[in-house]
């Protein structure tokens, strides 16, 4: 557990190092599984600086999120994992609020194979994620976050195992 920590440690810091180029943020979360773990998550995000489908509506924009979970295990021991995803966001048009919607499909590596009941099979898993919030003046942020992890069939067991978060982004 020690190796791994010390590699999230050190993941963090080279993907700090390479987003300070551009609009970043610091996220942090909590959440909540359907196995009745608690999520806390640490993340590193990378606006795309573009934007496409611009219109007094809103726009289409995104990020790459680089981020390390704690998988607070009640029932089994606990789980770590490192994740890492361009996700696509719909930000709706405002003055000093933005609503926005976001979608993406990474990639995550956890310490076991096994969270709660859910038997992963392999320590690659994939990350769904579909949410919404709020952006505010400044580049803060707020928003709750359904994420789900799979292996897509690359073993015969692929449980899988879902996260369903707040999250707060502060800028850097």
């Amino acid at each position: 557990m020690t190796r791994f920590f010390s590699l999230a440690v050190l993941t963090a810091t080279v993907l700090g190092h390479s987003f300070t180029a551009q609009a970043a943020g610091i996220e942090f979360g909590v959440g909540h599984t359907s196995q009745s773990s608690m999520t806390y998550r640490l993340g590193l995000k990378s606006d795309w600086d573009k934007s496409w489908l611009q219109s007094d509506v809103g726009r289409l924009t995104g990020y790459w999120d680089g981020a390390y979970t704690y998988w607070d295990g009640k029932k089994s021991s606990s789980s770590n994992s490192l994740s890492f995803s361009p996700v696509f966001v719909y930000e709706f048009a405002g003055e000093t609020v933005k609503p926005y919607i976001e979608a993406g499909i990474g990639m995550a590596l956890f310490s076991k194979t096994e969270v709660e009941e859910q038997k992963l099979g392999t320590a690659f898993q994939f990350e769904d994620r579909i949410g919404f919030g709020l952006r505010f003046t400044g580049g803060h942020e707020v928003g709750i976050r359904a994420t789900h992890y799979s292996n897509a069939g690359l073993s015969s067991t692929n449980d899988g195992v879902e996260s369903y978060a707040l999250h707060y982004t502060m800028p850097l």
